[in-house]
């Protein structure tokens, strides 16, 4: 009985549907943006008002979101993100209230991210559990001590704050884009120019084969998370910078909404030699304004619920739709 041979696709096909994957989420970017103009112009609402909004919840969203393409590319996740930023903050606030040093509020942010991320990835190592098992520990217990520094020190219905003019001068776009393009910048180096994101893409690919080569999987995955806990860290200080106060609610949804965020900008969430940096810019503002839109046109106390489910549908849709791309016959190329 003779076999039937399946055809491989040629490589201008290939090519072809690998430009369309790639120019997708740009598209779907656009057609949000597009979208949340229409709304807001039959709505009646003023436009600068909720681009401003859009423009500063993407930024912190987008940087903390670049930072954890790290450990995305790993295989791995990490849902601590939030809380990490939460607490950063909040130590941030207390040390400014308690010095009345910017630079020194600004150092410990950094020091307080970039060593929570640290924990997680060390004692996954030390105890050789799954590092999302040591963040779903830090995402509580992170929480708890920050929920119980702002209760004390603001009131349980109240938050933590500092003076706003002491962040007002950096409370503009240009600084913030600047910051975006900067750590963007510094990522996509790393991550395509050295040995590091190479490597890191190679252990989310194949970690059996990248090990026995002699890859580390512990000191890439301790560097993930440096870089992961430095987007907190800028995350923190620019939420602080839009709102200079801290409440228990703040950042709350940052670990999902990255998920969500990476997904949409056309990364699959199994890492690997797919992961590509600007997933987690794209992405990060495509989520917002689609959470905008939403909100807008669902109105009301179930405007919210509502909202979240139709987000979830999106984002099983952009899993599925991107996920017909690599279930084919070949091999990753």
């Amino acid at each position: 009985m003779a076999k039937t041979k399946i055809a491989a696709p040629s490589a201008a096909s290939y090519r072809r549907r690998q430009m369309l994957i790639t120019l997708l989420p740009l598209l779907a970017l656009g057609v949000l943006f597009a979208a949340l103009c229409a709304v807001v112009s039959t709505k009646g609402y003023r436009l600068d008002m909720y681009l401003e909004i859009i423009f500063n919840e993407g930024v912190v969203l987008a940087i903390v979101a670049t930072g954890a393409i790290f450990i995305y590319t790993l295989g791995s996740f990490d849902i601590s993100l939030g809380a990490s930023t939460l607490f950063s903050a909040a130590l941030g606030v207390q040390t400014y209230n308690a010095t009345g040093s910017l630079p020194l509020m600004i150092l410990v942010i950094f020091a307080v991210a970039i060593g929570c991320s640290l924990l997680s990835s060390v004692l996954a190592s030390v105890f050789h559990i799954p590092v999302f098992v040591t963040t779903v520990a830090m995402m509580s217990v992170l929480s708890a001590i920050a929920a119980q520094i702002i209760t004390t020190y603001g009131g349980a219905l109240g938050g933590i704050s500092i003076p706003g003019e002491v962040v007002k001068p950096l409370d503009k776009p240009w600084i913030k884009i600047v910051i975006l393009i900067a750590f963007a910048a510094l990522c996509v180096f790393i991550f395509n120019f050295t040995k590091i994101g190479r490597r890191q893409k190679f252990l989310g690919g194949n970690p059996v084969c990248a090990q026995l080569t002699g890859i580390d999987l512990n000191k890439y995955a301790i560097i993930a998370f440096v870089m992961a806990g430095l987007g907190v860290g800028i995350g923190a200080f620019l939420t602080l910078v839009y709102t200079p106060s801290v409440n228990t609610g703040t950042a709350s949804s940052i670990g999902m909404n990255i998920i969500v965020a990476i997904v949409f900008g056309g990364m699959p969430i199994s890492g690997g030699a797919r992961s590509r940096i600007y997933a987690a810019l794209v992405g990060g503002f495509s989520y917002i304004l689609l959470n905008n839109i939403l909100m807008l046109l669902i109105e009301g106390n179930a405007g919210y619920g509502i909202s979240q489910i139709i987000s979830a549908v999106f984002f099983l849709a952009v899993v599925y739709v991107t996920g017909i791309n690599y279930r084919t016959q070949t091999l990753p190329r």
